[in-house]
């Protein structure tokens, strides 16, 4: 996701502080699942600025506190919000995994220590899971349900990654990363509604 879409789309809920921005993506979770860093936020603040989509809104003073600029988008903004919106949905994604580059030669390797190592994947895979769960219900009713389709996407992905590296994990314990012979049913892991889409 664009630093840029995600700043104008926080300040077209509010006007806010780029340090509520940052307590907003990290409150939601967005670091969870979108590349984000909190010096990057300020620079794409500043120059959102520059290019007049977004103002100060005002300025607060507290006697122990630095001064906090509080930011509000501008029509030019708000055009780029949309366009950035819509460049997003179009956008087209190779499928990652920080597995993927080494799945390739991993019969060539000690599969126990693989077996180990994908065993801990699993574990984080797991615990990220709940992670994104608890998210989730925690925020029902509290953002729009946009968020909330984000949110059930990240907790999906990471729900089939728990059942892949399972099946991965097996097969590495097992010893048959080099096996020709075997293979599973894909579709036995679909939903129902598969079809309906």
């Amino acid at each position: 996701m664009s630093l840029k879409l995600l700043i104008l789309g926080l300040l077209m809920e509010r006007d806010m502080h780029p340090y509520e921005m940052i307590q907003l993506v990290k409150e939601r979770n967005f670091h969870k699942f979108i590349k984000f860093q909190e010096g990057s936020l300020y620079y794409a603040v500043d120059q959102l600025r520059k290019d007049d989509c977004i103002d100060v809104a005002r300025v607060v003073r507290e006697a122990s506190r630095p001064d906090r600029t509080v930011y509000r988008i501008m029509p030019p903004g708000r055009d780029l919000f949309q366009e950035l919106l819509l460049e997003q949905f179009k956008a087209q994604k190779v499928i990652e995994h920080p597995l993927f580059t080494a799945l390739p030669f991993a019969y060539l390797g000690d599969q126990a220590k693989l077996a180990g190592l994908i065993a801990e994947k699993l574990e984080q895979a797991k615990a990220k899971a709940e992670l994104m769960r608890g998210a989730y219900h925690a925020h029902v009713g509290e953002v729009p349900k946009s968020v909330l389709h984000l949110m059930a996407a990240s907790y999906m992905h990471i729900v089939t990654d728990v059942k892949w590296l399972k099946r991965l994990h097996k097969d590495a314990v097992e010893g048959r990363l080099g096996s020709f012979s075997e293979s599973w049913d894909l579709d036995e892991e679909l939903d129902e509604d598969w079809d309906e889409t």
